[in-house]
């Protein structure tokens, strides 16, 4: 299993890194307090998590600004501000729903863009976490407590010394060893410089989303240990009651990050995977066995078309493309089979139909661009054959020779090999034909037809 790490960029134009591993319905982790995508994935505490969570679908987690492999010059650390990147990323990946997990402080942001965003978070699952900042200090012994541990962070942020280290590792990972406290030491040290992790401590100190939470529509899975010493458990019963029909599930263990070999580990996964199975059932895309036709769209100029209207912008115009492909494949009884950044691949029981859903689609491009400021042009290449289903997803010849078909397409344009055209003989398709093609990683050239019509 291998991740693929990508940017965006935010609406003030911070850099995010993002990244993505796994296949299926997606889940989105929000950013928490220490992340580094890359040492995350390999690390003895994150990498067993995020492997368990992506082992049956699409996982998506990104670097807060100011830490990892995001931009680390930042000024605005506010909350509102790590809302819009958790939109940035989704919007990035091209996703239109999707599952969205909120640990520690990433909680209160998964809340808020959920809130926001209701249409497009399909469930909220909330560990470690809480409404109001368990840091917002009451007493003038609990101010003392926070400015001390303050103090003590900026003198001995990352530095090998093991009493320094002992003071944070103890409220993370209490029953940790001595290799995974070394560990926290380093990803102390990797992930953010000492006047960040301040910055952003003091932040997260100021976090409470108590009256939005109240909204929360979409179902709600939250999980904590008894025992955690970084977020007290008392907070996690407080947010459930808040949350309408909210199903609690208190954890054994005092570990804030889960250890690879603790029970509570096994109990999150297991309720995670209970509480998505029926929204992945329902929404994955069934892959066809035998003789089908493979689709492929394309849109032109992606990249540019993000470097000259931004990410917002061009995820807008991605957004359209989703919708009027979508559309045209729900009329053809089309199955989506995977998003793949710049369109999307789908398969279809029949030529014919598969036929329809292409010129449907350029139709309905066509009159939006006579309108429309930026025109949005697409291409779609169409193939025939038996593929390998497995994993919910298509894989083999077949859907190959459909990819570089597409490949090959003009913007505007279809076209289907010439197994396509002999399958749906009889209709009222036009073809022309483009001749023999030599297409990249086939030795033998391959019948091309412009399909202009049906």
């Amino acid at each position: 299993m291998e991740q693929q790490i990508r940017f965006c960029t935010a609406s003030d134009s911070v850099r995010i890194a993002y990244a993505t591993v796994g296949q299926g319905y997606p889940l989105v982790k929000a950013a928490n307090w220490l992340n580094h995508l890359e040492f995350d994935w390999e690390s003895p505490i994150w990498g067993h998590l995020m492997r368990g969570l992506a082992e049956n679908r699409l996982l998506i987690r990104y670097d807060e600004r100011g830490t990892g492999l995001s931009d680390r010059q930042v000024e605005d650390m506010s909350f509102e501000r790590w809302v819009g990147d958790l939109g940035a990323v989704v919007d990035a990946a091209g996703l239109d729903r999707f599952a969205l997990l909120g640990i520690s402080q990433g909680g209160p942001v998964a809340i808020a863009y959920a809130i926001q965003n209701p249409e497009r978070v399909s469930h909220l699952i909330l560990y470690g976490t809480y409404a109001r900042s368990p840091g917002i200090s009451k007493t003038p012994e609990e101010v003392e407590a926070a400015r001390a541990l303050l103090i003590l962070m900026r003198q001995g942020w990352g530095q090998d010394n093991p009493a320094y280290r002992h003071i944070f590792t103890s409220r993370f990972i209490p029953d940790g060893t001595a290799e995974q406290m070394r560990w926290f030491a380093d990803v102390e040290r990797k992930s953010a410089s000492p006047e960040m992790a301040v910055k952003l401590l003091i932040e997260f100190s100021r976090i409470d989303v108590t009256e939005i939470t109240r909204r929360i529509s979409m179902p709600t899975l939250i999980l904590h240990c008894r025992d955690d010493q970084a977020c007290p458990f008392s907070a996690g019963r407080e947010l459930a009651a808040l949350v309408p029909g909210a199903r609690f599930v208190p954890m054994e263990g005092s570990n804030h990050l889960f250890l690879e070999d603790e029970p509570a580990r096994e109990v999150f996964l297991r309720e995670v995977n209970a509480f998505l199975l029926e929204e992945e059932a329902d929404t994955a895309a069934v892959a066809p066995s035998g003789l089908v036709t493979i689709l492929f769209t394309d849109m032109e100029g992606s990249t540019s078309l993000t470097q000259r209207l931004g990410d917002a912008g061009a995820q807008e115009l991605l957004r359209t493309h989703n919708g009027i492909v979508r559309e045209a494949l729900k009329a053809q009884d089309g199955a989506e089979i995977k998003h793949t950044g710049d369109g999307i691949m789908a398969s279809f029981p029949t030529a014919s139909k598969a036929l329809g859903c292409a010129t449907a689609i350029q139709t309905a491009f066509a009159e939006r661009n006579e309108t429309a400021e930026e025109p949005i042009k697409v291409r779609i290449g169409l193939n025939a054959g038996e593929p390998v289903a497995e994993d919910e997803d298509l894989f083999g010849t077949a859907v190959q020779l459909a990819a570089r078909v597409c490949a090959h397409a003009q913007p505007g344009q279809v076209l289907a090999s010439n197994v396509v055209r002999e399958l749906s003989a009889g209709k009222s398709f036009l073809f022309s034909d483009q001749g023999d093609v030599v297409l990249r990683g086939f030795e033998d050239p391959v019948r091309l037809y412009e399909v202009r019509g049906g």
